[in-house]
């Protein structure tokens, strides 16, 4: 595994961004960097998910209205084979979209385009050692609060 490191050394939270508008992808990837994580993109489900052989991320950023595999298909695979990786959701919607029951791991509801202290703030609460996933953050709806 590639082990991104930060400008003191310590290792970087590895943030993979899935959403298929090319833009998006762009502007939440530059975002990640910015802030000092390592982040890759994927342009489907189908492209994270073939990648999860290779390399696990520390989070996922995942849209839940794509072509081909929707966020919905990607969080049913990740059930189905025992993984669990922080799962930040991005919608285009006003109100959160329902997620599996069974999939504790969904940390945040942003809406798109988020902002910039949003993503960062969910991003450390899905990487951050002191995770406390009853602590709803201001402007972030978290699931099951």
């Amino acid at each position: 595994m590639d082990m991104a490191a930060s400008a003191t050394g310590a290792r970087r939270p590895l943030v993979a961004v899935v959403d298929d508008e090319d833009s998006v992808r762009r502007a939440l990837l530059r975002l990640l960097r910015i802030a000092d994580f390592d982040a890759q993109g994927f342009a489907s489900g189908e492209q994270f998910l073939e990648s999860l052989q290779i390399e696990r991320p520390d989070c996922v950023l995942l849209d839940m209205q794509m072509v081909g595999l929707t966020g919905y298909d990607v969080q049913r695979h990740l059930i189905s084979i025992g993984l669990q990786i922080p799962l930040i959701i991005l919608t285009a919607q006003d109100e959160p979209m329902p997620c599996e029951p069974d999939l504790p791991q969904v940390v945040a509801h942003l809406r798109k385009p988020p902002r910039m202290e949003q993503l960062i703030q969910a991003v450390w609460l899905a990487v951050g050692p002191d995770c406390d996933l009853r602590a709803p953050l201001p402007g972030i709806r978290m699931p099951g609060i």
